[in-house]
Formats: structure tokens, sequence, C-alpha cells
């Protein structure tokens, strides 16, 4: 069995006071990556207008992307060799200093230039915080850590578009990017005292700069181009997403598990199922609402209230598997995650029918959110579970590259074939779309299976 060392303190909660200080700051980080990552794109179509930098708007999206890969794989080598203190420091100064200079852009290369900077913050701290997780908290209180994390996702997605939309409107886009600093910085400081209890990490030999950083480097620019490629139109598309696609393809293997595309057993599987469970439920997501104003004709507020209510279902479910004594094993939870999921598609599907009432696909969604919810928290304490110390943070970066890797391509791929497919038939267009992301949910449930071992729970 893999084992990993335990923290010497086993008494209290996440907010118990040896805890309390760490959660608070580490939560908070979380909730203003998410919510900086969902006010960025409410407010960016008036940034590029007021910038005069339309042509680079894909750019700043696909720029902090790729750079969050490399940034993945180098604070996943960096925590083992040096412990996650220093990659967390470092990532949330590039997160903070990516703000400012995005903030003050006075042009668009100047502003992409910080998102890059700002992605590869976001990159290095996230996987640091849960390796942070990994070797300061017991593996009892993981499960509410992780919950509390997937929360701190789930409530920016409720007000962070409706704020940065408030904020661009009445106020100054700049602000968007220049507020996060002022609580980010104290949410960090917060930090200190209970990251000090962790300060003597095992150091290791090795180098931090690796032939993995390189493949990151490769599968970046691969993620960057299918990103750029899923907004154009034409050959140049078509080029540049089959380049794009090749890279991943070639590179990303590499930087993940051995068997993770085989579902091997254990580890390789969990890696695997958070790729699977990441393109399903967010590939599907971004066509919902465009069909729903366009095909049913409801009004955008309304439309945005379906992913509300995922969001509420999401967070709900992540607060229970949070909670200790949980009646069936991991594996049961996934695969039944993953059924959710699936069958929260197809009920959204549904409504393109307009016989079909628009609360069924609400009802639908809610489904799939508390699939999301159920997963995510999974598959985050599993990771651990099956970690050695020194392994937490390849293994963390694994993790998260499965999901941007897996997310990025299935959206570059189904936001082309709906591109093409839509000026001719919108029902076919919008079956495609909802048809990949629901097979790659169906894949899950066999998937979720096979997280288990011999000797997991």
């Amino acid at each position: 069995m893999t084992t990993v060392a335990e923290p010497t303190v086993e008494t209290g909660g996440v907010l118990s006071p040896q805890y309390r200080a760490l959660t608070v700051g580490m939560v908070a980080l979380i909730t203003l990556v998410a919510f900086e990552s969902l006010a960025v794109a409410t407010a960016m179509p008036t940034v590029a207008q007021a910038l005069d930098g339309l042509n680079l708007y894909a750019l700043a999206f696909g720029g902090p992307l790729a750079s969050g890969v490399v940034a993945m794989v180098v604070s996943g080598t960096w925590s083992d060799l040096k412990g996650p203190t220093r990659p967390l420091w470092h990532g949330t100064a590039w997160f903070l200093a990516g703000l400012l200079i995005a903030g003050l852009a006075p042009s668009m290369e100047v502003l992409v230039a910080g998102r890059i900077i700002q992605g590869f913050g976001s990159g290095l701290l996230t996987v640091a915080l849960y390796v942070v997780v990994g070797q300061l908290y017991p593996a009892r209180l993981r499960p509410r850590i992780f919950a509390a994390f997937a929360t701190g996702w789930v409530v920016p997605s409720l007000v962070g578009p409706a704020i940065a939309g408030l904020v661009v409107e009445h106020a100054n886009w700049r602000l968007v990017f220049l507020a996060v600093p002022a609580i980010a910085i104290p949410a960090a400081l917060v930090m200190r005292p209970g990251l000090a209890r962790g300060s003597a990490y095992d150091v290791r030999p090795g180098k931090l700069w690796d032939k993995r950083a390189l493949w990151a480097a490769a599968a970046a620019v691969g993620v960057g181009l299918l990103h750029y490629g899923g907004q154009q139109r034409g050959v140049v598309q078509i080029v540049l997403l089959v380049i794009g696609l090749g890279g991943v393809v070639a590179f990303g293997p590499r930087l993940l598990p051995s068997g993770t595309f085989a579902f091997g057993r254990g580890l390789p599987s969990v890696i695997a199922l958070r790729g699977l469970v990441a393109a399903s439920g967010f590939g599907a997501e971004v066509f919902l609402p465009l069909m729903l104003t366009r095909e049913r004709g409801l009004s955008p507020a309304l439309a945005g209230l379906v992913l509300t209510v995922s969001a509420l279902s999401w967070s709900a479910a992540s607060w229970y598997r949070g909670r200790p004594h949980q009646p069936f094993s991991h594996a049961v939870f996934l695969q039944a995650g993953m059924l959710a999921i699936l069958v929260g598609i197809i009920t959204a599907a549904l409504t393109l029918n307009p016989d079909v009432p628009v609360l069924v696909g609400i009802v639908g969604w809610s489904l799939t959110g508390l699939g999301m919810g159920t997963v995510f928290p999974t598959l985050s304490v599993l990771v651990l579970e099956y970690s050695e110390r020194d392994e937490q943070g390849a293994n963390s970066s694994a993790l998260q590259l499965s999901d941007s890797l897996s997310t990025a391509t299935i959206l570059a791929i189904g936001g082309s074939l709906f591109a093409a497919m839509e000026p001719h038939s919108a029902v076919l267009a919008y079956l495609v779309a909802f048809g990949l992301p629901a097979l790659l949910a169906l894949l899950g449930v066999p998937a979720g299976r096979r997280t288990a071992t011999p000797w997991s729970r």
C-alpha cells in the first residue's frame, strides 16, 4: 500500500486553531483565482475595445492557459524537491504581478503579457496548495479542505460575472485586475504562521527545469494554438488546430503517469478521470446558455440561472463529500458522480426540443453540478492518498494538467465542429456539441471503478 507521512497534529477540524489561518488563507486564494478567471471573461470584450486590441483577444485567454501548463509542471517538481512553500510564494507573487501589469496596461500587448504572467503564477500556486494539503493536513481532514476548495470555485461562478459587469459598466475595467491584489496580499500573509509549521521539508537534489519542463512548454504551445485556432476560420483554423492537437497529443501524455490513457488501476485512472470529468462538464456547459438563448428564446439572465442552479448543487455535493463517515467507497461515489453528469448532459440537451419544458433542462443540469461536486473533491483526496510524500507535487501537477489539457482539447474540437455544422443544421451542431461531452462522461463511469486498489476503501 502506498502511504504518506502524516502530520503530527491529529485533533480538531480545518477551522480549529492550528489550521484556521492556513485554511482561510488557502481558500481565499483559490476563490480569488477563480473570481479573476470568471471576471476577466466578462470584462475582456470591453478591455479589447478600449485598448484597440481585438486581434489579440484570443491570445489574452490562450496565453495564460499555456503558461499555466508549464507552471503546473514546474511547481510539481519544485514542491517535491524543496517543499511547497517556495512555489506557493513565487506563484502568489507572479499572479499579483500579472494582475498589476494587466490592470495598468497602456496597450493590449502589455495586457496579454500580464495575463501570461498571471497564468504562470496561478499554475504555480494551485499545485503548491495541493501539496500543502498533503503535507500539513491529516488524511481525515483532506476531504473537508478539498470540499472548501471546490466551494471556492463555485461561489465566484455565482457572483463573479455580475460583479465584473457592474464594475465595467459603472466604474473602470482596470479595477477588475487591480482590486484583487488588495485582498490576495492579506490572504497570503494570513497563511504564513500555518506554513511555518511545515518549513522543515526534506530537500532532495534534482533539476527544477528538466525534460518535463520542456515537454510542458511544447504541450503549452499546443494548448495555445488550440485556443487561438478555435477562434479563427477557414484554412488557418484547420492548420492551427492540427498543429495544436499534435503538440498536446505528442507531449501531454509524457507529463502524466504511465497507464493514464489505458485507465490503469489506481493513480492512472484517477488522473484520467480528472480529465474526463473536466472535459465533459465544461465542454457541455459552454453550449448550454447559447442553446437556451438562441433556440429557446431565454434572456441571458435566465439562461445564466441554469448555471447558477448547477453551481449550487455542485457546492452542496462538495459539502457532503467533505463530511466524515461516508457510506460508500470512493469508487462508488466516482461512478455515481459520472453517471449523474451523463444523465444531466442528456437531459439538458433534450431542451433543444421545443416541446420539452426548460425546467427539465434546469433540473438536468443540476444533476451535472451534483456529479461535478462529487467527483472533483474525491479525486483530489485520492491523488494524495496514492502519492508518497516526495511524489505529491508531481501527481498533483498531473491531476491538474489532465484537467487543463483535456478541457482545452474538447473545447477546441467541439467549438470547431459546432461552428462548421451550425450554418447547415443547428440541431445537428448542438447534438454533436453535447454528444462529445456525454461520451466522455460515459467513459468515466467504468473509469471510476478502476480508481480503486486492493487496499483502498
